[in-house]
């Protein structure tokens, strides 16, 4: 079995707000168990009052939301894991 995917607030944090390292997951849009595909929109979250699509890295199932809806994280901090399609 291939190893969970995570999907990490760094890699959709956007190029204009390098000087911000904090946000909100503002909504999930999957749950977990949820099968998702390479480039689904998942979720989304605020950072410096701007949304940003949060998106799936690879085809597979959800099977962990780490951060809930309305929660803080960091940038770099895992969000969700994804186990990808065999």
């Amino acid at each position: 079995m291939t190893d969970a995917i995570d999907v990490d607030s760094a890699s959709v944090w956007p190029d204009d707000a390098d000087d911000v390292d904090e946000g909100y997951l503002a909504n999930w849009f999957v749950r977990e168990g949820s099968a998702v595909d390479e480039g689904e929109t998942i979720g989304e979250m605020q950072v410096e009052k701007v949304s940003i699509d949060v998106t799936a890295p690879t085809n597979g199932t959800v099977t962990e939301i780490l951060v809930a809806e309305g929660g803080e994280f960091t940038r770099g901090d895992v969000l969700a894991r994804i186990q990808p399609s065999a």
